[in-house]
């Protein structure tokens, strides 16, 4: 299976009958991109939006002093471009960037097409709501999280996030992303973030490969993470 899974059906979708469900799959373009290749950029036109297949996705801005902040990463069965779905025509820009952090495919619906299934399809309108609904709860989370946690727990989270996607076939799971990837995901610097890989190693938790990490003990990695802001 590839990392991330492969969707089977996209929640996003689910709340729309199976015939508005299946144009709107009709409409869309299968797209592959490989590990680290942009699939949009800020200031990119907002022209599709895009659910993910299999894969592994970063949602990224560009902070003032110029340092790349992770806002979100989404795996299959989540979408993003959203906000194309909002504007009235094409010329609306990407306010992030979104990143292939392993080999990915994604469903993608222009906006034009979209707009054309609303006026079909009026159930179709309500997938702006249910898509925004649910982006506000996830950054809501991040943000939580960026307030009451340290940089220790967030990187106890995101591993413990990333063993799921990359089950282990063993008793360890390995994850095939570098320290820069992951203090990405933390939204910290990469020697803050091997500082807390370093205390892992150190207790026979996890083990640094190029550009790779293993999780060889889960049940500690999970007592050191207790939910966000707890």
């Amino acid at each position: 299976m590839p990392p991330g899974g492969r969707a089977t059906s996209w929640p996003l979708l689910d709340s729309l009958p199976p015939e508005a469900r299946e144009q709107v799959l009709a409409a869309a373009r299968r797209r592959k991109y490989a590990r680290g290749e942009a699939i949009f950029r800020e200031g990119d036109l907002a022209d599709n939006l895009y659910l993910i297949d299999s894969g592994i996705c970063a949602v990224q801005v560009t902070a003032p002093g110029g340092e790349r902040l992770t806002l979100n990463v989404l795996t299959a069965g989540g979408f993003f471009g959203e906000l194309a779905l909002l504007q009235p025509d094409e010329s609306g820009r990407r306010s992030a960037a979104v990143l292939a952090l392993v080999p990915t495919e994604t469903l993608s619906i222009a906006a034009s097409a979209f707009r054309g299934l609303r006026t079909t399809h009026p159930a179709v309108e309500g997938l702006v709501v249910a898509a925004l609904a649910q982006r506000v709860a996830e950054l809501s989370q991040r943000l939580l999280e960026a307030q009451y946690d340290g940089v220790d727990r967030r990187v106890y989270r995101r591993l413990l996030e990333l063993c799921e996607l990359y089950p282990a076939n063993s008793a360890a799971a390995t994850i095939p992303l570098s320290q820069d990837d992951l203090a990405a995901m933390v939204g910290a610097s990469r020697p803050t973030v091997n500082q807390v890989l370093q205390k892992l190693v150190s207790r026979g938790i996890v083990t640094l490969g190029r550009r790779q990490l293993t999780v060889t003990d889960l049940p500690a990695l999970r007592s050191l993470a207790p939910p966000a802001g707890g």
